[in-house]
């Protein structure tokens, strides 16, 4: 039987939504409106005179080879930094989901990169592959292995890749080991007593119940690629060397803030809204389906 809570008046249920609205409206709904505003204008480096020009700018954009560039690598950047971060956080779960001695210090230990600043995790990492200065970086100099991400843009590509995936592995691996804690034990034992054990019994009846847990993962790892590596990004190499990390979120950036091209950006802002709004609405349906 469905329970409601039912309020005496409208006042107590207006009071109680407000806050959220209020941050909905102040933090999403007047900026979204202001992208979009801008996004059909073209308006000057000063920011003094607009012209309205329609769709110009998303025209501008999808034609640009540079846009399209730019748009090529932020997907393999998601895929490859998804790919590598739920990979690494399913199998942390798997280890640390196992009955063995201080199973509570390895989760709290696997938890703690999570709490690290993106801008802190790039000097981190800085410290280790600065080409003049770096701990790493020096010991692969004496194998011979000519590792500088400030030059060259395959290195730089890959290390962004690194720290991202790095920086997420955590929040993955929360969430893959509530999902293998909920697992119910009798299911594992009627596997186990069906003669499926190991890499098979994985495979065939704990990654199949996981599968919500993973989708919306995916979903949230796309858009953690996407959306929040931005600072991370630009603490480390700024977009560059050249364009090699220029992600559509650094390219934003670059052309509203730096090139002042307020029009074009806000464009881009647009579309990037428009993707995480699709993102966010298939999760929801699947997610749904999946629960009934």
């Amino acid at each position: 039987m469905e329970r409601r809570t039912l309020f005496g008046g409208r006042l107590l249920p207006a009071v109680l939504v407000a806050p959220q609205l209020a941050i909905t409206i102040l933090f999403f709904l007047l900026p979204a409106w202001r992208a979009f505003s801008e996004s059909v204008q073209a308006t000057d480096a000063f920011g003094l005179n607009t012209t309205f020009v329609g769709l110009a700018n998303f025209r501008a954009l999808l034609d640009s080879p540079v846009y399209q560039a730019a748009l090529l690598r932020t997907v393999a950047f998601c895929a490859a930094v998804t790919v590598l971060s739920m990979a690494g956080g399913l199998v942390l779960a798997c280890f640390a989901n196992r009955g063995i001695r201080g199973q509570s210090v390895y989760r709290v230990l696997l938890i703690w990169p999570y709490a690290i600043a993106p801008a802190l995790a790039s000097v981190i990492f800085v410290f280790l592959l600065q080409p003049q200065i770096g701990l790493l970086s020096n010991g692969l100099a004496r194998l011979g292995i000519d590792f500088n991400y400030a030059t060259n843009g395959n290195d730089a590509f890959g290390l962004i890749v690194l720290i991202a995936a790095w920086k997420q592995v955590s929040y993955n691996f929360i969430f893959y080991l509530a999902g293998l804690q909920s697992v119910p034990a009798s299911v594992i034992e009627a596997a186990t007593l069906d003669g499926a054990r190991g890499f098979y019994r994985f495979r065939t009846v704990i990654w199949p119940l996981l599968a919500p847990t993973t989708f919306f993962l995916l979903v949230i790892n796309t858009v953690y690629a996407a959306f929040d590596a931005f600072a991370l990004i630009f603490a480390l190499t700024g977009g560059g060397p050249g364009s090699s990390t220029t992600t559509l979120v650094v390219k934003v950036y670059r052309d509203g803030v730096i090139n002042l091209d307020l029009g074009g950006s806000a464009a881009q802002s647009v579309i990037l809204m428009a993707l995480i709004v699709v993102l966010t609405t298939i999760q929801f349906r699947y997610t749904g389906k999946r629960a009934t």
